[in-house]
């Protein structure tokens, strides 16, 4: 992990309300892990449709566009901890719902959607809160080294994730979604466990300015603008998470456990990256390694699009996820330092729809592509459209590509 103002590897850890939180959303994404490669597997199982795929994407990224002009507000208003633990506790109920179905084999897709819609929901008003939380729980100096290990846990779910959640598919859908939901309720408890931290509120009242507030401070700051948009429409373009069902049966001849194997892929390749980044952090140069791993992430998806070898197949998603990494780092630390507090919720919240739009949004592109041309071109299309837009985002935002160091800047 990067280093700490003190030098110190694990200077987050030496705040226990920091741990909780760590191992809170550890255990949270590793149970979507495993929610995500179920639902994506067990849609196209029933369906053979690629179009639904993309749905699901869709289905899970519309809560987080229409109620953008709440959910920030609601974080920057009220106690963080406290949303936080009540959308796990709602996505515990989801995960219980996806039991309940598959059980009773009353399986269909828009039932399946409906709970999608709820996830989304509440993942609409988590991402803010819980984005806007972990800066709350370190000084300043630390936080740096907390973002880093922000991106390591979620990476180490995305690799354990998709595994564990291809193993307990292989066994059984009502194996995979009975071991999300318990995980979805430790989370839940360990975010209960922490204490109220401070918090910068926003001011009582409320109006249009105060609701706009993060779409005028990311307009307004080209440097947030940039990474924020750059990662937005290099992923929307390049993302393939949605069609791996359809690589895993029907091109590269893999079972449940094949398909876990490709969505673990990149993850791995981010946890390389994550430890080379702990002995080699980014001193210098950070604006340009971002536009180096938005590019390599395009040849990244390139190769997964052409490939009909398993091995170079899983290759090139580490490739994406490695390069994926840095940009990750790159583009959390700055927003993450250069949003002041009382405005965090709402920023974060512009954020998440713009990361929600790059995933979801992107697996619906994916989806909707492969259903009219074929899942190959749509991959390699993707791909094309990903290299492009780091040669014209590097040309558009100068400021963000001459970006040295990661630190906070002067006020």
């Amino acid at each position: 992990m990067s280093l700490s103002a003190s030098g110190d590897r694990f200077a987050a850890f030496r705040h226990r309300s920091y741990s909780l939180f760590f191992f809170s959303r550890f255990f949270s994404a590793f149970c979507i892990q495993i929610v995500s490669v179920s639902v994506g597997w067990q849609m196209y199982d029933e369906t053979r449709n690629p179009l639904y795929l993309g749905l699901i994407g869709l289905f899970q990224f519309l809560p987080s566009l229409l109620l953008i002009l709440v959910t920030g507000s609601v974080a920057d208003r009220y106690n963080r901890r406290a949303i936080v633990s009540v959308c796990m506790v709602v996505g515990a109920l989801c995960s219980a719902a996806l039991l309940v179905i598959t059980i009773t084999h009353s399986f269909t897709p828009w039932l399946v959607f409906a709970i999608l819609v709820v996830f989304g929901i509440e993942r609409a008003f988590m991402g803010p809160a819980v984005q806007s939380l972990g800066p709350n729980l370190v000084p300043e100096q630390d936080l740096p080294n907390a973002v880093a290990w922000n991106s390591s846990s979620w990476q180490t779910a995305a690799i354990l994730g998709p595994v564990f959640g291809g193993l307990l598919y292989g066994v059984s859908a009502i194996a995979a979604y009975s071991v999300a939901l318990i995980f979805l309720i430790i989370a839940a408890i360990l975010v209960f466990m922490i204490p109220k931290p401070p918090q910068k509120n926003a001011a009582n009242k409320v109006d249009m300015e105060q609701i706009l507030a993060g779409f005028r401070f990311i307009f307004g700051e080209k440097i947030v603008l940039g990474a924020i948009s750059l990662d937005l429409f290099a992923v929307l373009l390049g993302g393939a998470v949605a069609l791996m069902p359809i690589f895993a049966r029907d091109i590269l001849d893999l079972g449940p456990w094949g398909l876990g194997m490709l969505r673990a892929a990149p993850g791995v390749g981010a946890i390389v990256v994550a430890v080379w980044l702990a002995f080699y952090p980014i001193r210098h140069h950070a604006g340009v390694a971002m536009f180096i791993g938005v590019a390599l992430f395009g040849v990244g998806t390139l190769i997964f699009g052409i490939s009909m070898t398993p091995w170079v197949s899983i290759a090139a998603l580490m490739l994406m996820g490695a390069s994926d990494m840095i940009s990750v780092y790159v583009r959390e630390t700055l927003i993450a330092l250069w949003t002041p507090d009382e405005v965090r919720g709402r920023v974060n919240a512009v954020n998440m729809v713009f990361v929600g739009a790059s995933n979801e949004l992107g697996e619906f592109r994916a989806g909707t592509m492969a259903h009219a041309f074929g899942a190959v071109p749509a991959v390699v299309i993707g791909g094309i459209g990903t290299l492009a837009v780091a040669i014209i985002w590097s040309l558009g935002f100068p400021k963000l590509r001459q970006i040295d160091s990661l630190e906070a800047p002067e006020r």
